[in-house]
């Protein structure tokens, strides 16, 4: 008799198989309930389905995971999802014409895809489905940093994120020291995450064009990431790369003892934001953490 201990888990059910390419042309989609893309809320839509496979492919979902997307707009890419591993795929959308747009997808899709009506800077994805989790989306330019960085602070929860960016962003997710675009976003990023590029798009694959280049990232968790306290790491690298071009004994002054910090860590007071790396800025944090702890909540 096999011990129910030891046996090993059931592999995750295969999900129902699903072709992107059997619903009507995304571009039917738009013209049948007259979807054009509105600038106030960042919308670009990528219509090309072997563009939104590849992002779909590249997010390398292990099976039995749920791939949350943000701003499905017509679903080019929720069907891309629908076409990998994910046992379910969960699309928040703020725009209420696009859900009824969605509803051929939803029924092709056998129960695997749902809605949910809201603004993503309000939601919470870790409680619209457990784990394992990971992002995929094609983030509305206007709110993708402040998106990111909720689910860096958290992103041990997920198996990955899997997102475009505007170019310009991407590099800075990426920069190492030394380079112009290193920056806060850069130390925060790489702390947390071990982030890469996997390809641009151009403006033109997009309907709308926008006006500037596009860039597909994926981010996974950090094994280890350099102890810090987040909010610590914040203010220190918001001081020091507030005046970037200022030596970090005078760009620093603002936490407290500049000099102080810096001896205990070992950096040299001439060096400017730019020259330190995210272990660097880990250790600036924590001897600022211990010199300015947090008030005990009331």
């Amino acid at each position: 008799m096999t011990d129910p201990i030891s046996a090993p888990a059931a592999p995750a059910p295969a999900p129902a198989a699903f072709d992107p390419h059997a619903l009507p042309p995304l571009r039917d989609v738009i013209a049948r309930f007259g979807l054009e893309a509105r600038k106030a809320l960042g919308q670009n839509f990528l219509l090309d389905l072997n563009l939104t496979g590849r992002i779909a492919r590249s997010a390398n979902l292990p099976a039995g995971t749920t791939a949350i997307e943000v701003g499905p707009g017509p679903g080019g890419l929720t069907r891309a999802l629908l076409a990998t591993n994910a046992v379910k795929v969960i699309a928040i959308e703020r725009d209420r014409r696009f859900i009824e747009a969605l509803a051929d997808v939803i029924d092709a899709s056998q129960g695997r895809l749902s809605i949910v009506e809201a603004d993503a800077l309000t939601v919470d994805p870790e409680e619209l489905a457990p784990a394992p989790r990971a992002i995929v989306a094609n983030l509305p330019y206007n709110v993708a940093t402040p998106l990111l960085l909720g689910w860096l602070a958290r992103i041990e929860a997920y198996v990955s994120l899997t997102l475009m960016f505007q170019k310009e962003v991407a590099d800075r997710l990426v920069a190492k020291p030394g380079s112009k675009a290193y920056g806060r976003l850069s130390v925060i990023t790489q702390w947390r995450s071990d982030a890469r590029v996997l390809f641009n798009l151009p403006p033109r694959a997009f309907t709308p064009p926008p006006k500037v280049e596009s860039t597909v990232v994926h981010l996974t968790p950090r094994t280890n990431p350099e102890p810090a306290d987040w909010r610590a790491l914040e203010q220190v690298t918001a001081a020091a790369f507030g005046q970037r071009r200022k030596m970090l004994r005078q760009s620093l002054k603002s936490l407290g003892s500049a000099e102080a910090l810096l001896e205990e860590t070992g950096i040299a007071p001439t060096a400017r934001a730019e020259e330190i790396d995210v272990a660097g800025f880990a250790a600036l944090a924590r001897a600022f953490r211990t010199r300015n702890p947090l008030e005990s909540p009331a």
